[in-house]
């Protein structure tokens, strides 16, 4: 049997990072190299696959228990965010780790010191895979996918495990929001599924942030400098304006827990025009409305200060938070919750400060919370994960069908 460690390591040697700006799906041609290996493999170990035009991989393993147990799915995405580069990526691995710092040898005087990240201390011993210092490493959402593999190869090689029906499915675009908009529900066929995409060991989550975008254009007017006094209107300080407005205690960098935020995460532009794009986040939909209200306000002060059409607002939903979906069926929380027990990890329920694809799939008609996968600091050279925790992962998808087989 391969081991863990190695199928991960294959896994993020292929650069799979999505493309925003592209329109296709998958949004990279390159992300269909690790969805036609894993369904390959899928094959090679006897599991029925296949890969559809939309970039996605679904496979199911038939029950052998002689139950009328439900269908449950595994479900995680093979690209890496655009963030930080995901090509090349060259794998440190430190065994028996002591709790001092690491050096990201491809970056001299880059380290991952405990210092900064405590939850590193928690893992001594265990062996740490993190990254050059180059590149982020992959195990969102590579760990995910690695961990699953690993259950199937089990379980097709130990015909002596009892479980009931099982969907396997492997996603693009994850990272980009457009994980599964054209996921086939209906064909994918589970009753309940969960995503494999969180981070530290015993992550448990259900809840996760109402999400929209906003885009916001700003229409300048270029005069000449030396003449521009009672005639200039200047898009970039005007967009300085636009932002000031809203809260400042509202941002990432100040909100934690429930706290919901506006994100500024990209402004461009010159005199004559610039463009401002948000994220807009809150578990609360009420708080949630208000948010993109305040901002619709926004544009509209700014409006009636230097002429209407000075600012146009966009702002799109992107996806809701799916405790509502999810709470009618918390069995599904709780039997997660009772399969990481007897894995020896304590389940900690709580929200993702973030989404999942798990979302939109529980507004589908497919409930679908998420559980760890083992990695941390997602989306950078930072990123690090433990063999020890992503075979804990493993050890939890089994436990799941075991309990849904009895």
């Amino acid at each position: 049997m391969e081991k863990l460690l190695d199928r991960f390591l294959r896994y993020v040697a292929i650069d799979t990072q999505s493309n925003e700006e592209s329109e296709s799906q998958p949004s990279e041609s390159k992300e269909l190299v690790l969805l036609n290996l894993l369904r390959d493999e899928l094959t090679t170990l006897g599991v029925k696959a296949d890969l559809d035009e939309f970039g996605y991989v679904m496979a199911s393993i038939p029950a052998n228990n002689g139950k009328d147990s439900p269908a449950i799915g595994f479900i995680a995405h093979v690209d890496t965010a655009p963030d930080a580069s995901g090509k090349d990526v060259k794998p440190q691995i430190i065994k028996d780790y002591d709790g001092s710092d690491i050096a990201l040898k491809a970056v001299p005087g880059l380290f991952l010191k405990p210092s900064e990240f405590p939850e590193l201390l928690l893992h001594k011993g265990e062996t740490l895979v993190t990254t050059d210092g180059t590149t982020l490493l992959g195990a969102d959402d590579k760990a995910g996918v690695a961990e699953i593999m690993d259950a199937v190869q089990y379980i097709v090689t130990h015909p002596e495990f009892k479980h009931g029906p099982i969907r396997i499915g492997f996603t693009p675009d994850e990272e980009i929001g457009r994980g599964v908009v054209k996921f086939d529900v209906k064909k994918f066929g589970a009753d309940y599924a969960y995503t494999m995409d969180g981070g530290e060991v015993g992550e448990l989550e259900f809840e996760n942030f109402n999400a929209a975008a906003a885009s916001i254009h700003i229409q300048g007017r270029n005069v000449h400098p030396g003449y521009a006094k009672g005639k200039m209107l200047n898009a970039l300080h005007i967009g300085e304006e636009f932002d000031a407005l809203l809260p400042q205690d509202q941002r990432p960098e100040r909100t934690e827990g429930y706290e919901g935020f506006f994100h500024l995460i990209g402004m461009k532009g010159s005199v004559e025009d610039a463009d401002l794009t948000y994220i807009i986040r809150d578990h609360d939909k009420s708080k949630f409305e208000k948010k993109k209200q305040l901002m619709r306000r926004c544009a509209d002060f700014i409006n009636a200060r230097y002429g209407e059409g000075t600012v146009t607002a966009t702002i799109k939903d992107s996806y809701y938070n799916m405790r509502e979906q999810v709470e009618p069926h918390y069995h599904i929380i709780e039997t997660a919750a009772k399969a990481m027990e007897m894995a020896g990890v304590k389940p900690r329920i709580q929200p993702i400060r973030g989404g999942t694809d798990g979302a939109n799939l529980s507004f589908r008609g497919l409930p679908c919370p998420n559980l760890f996968a083992g990695g941390q600091n997602f989306h950078g050279k930072m990123e690090w994960v433990t063999v020890e925790s992503m075979e804990k992962a493993t050890k939890v998808i089994l436990n799941i069908l075991s309990l849904y087989s009895m």
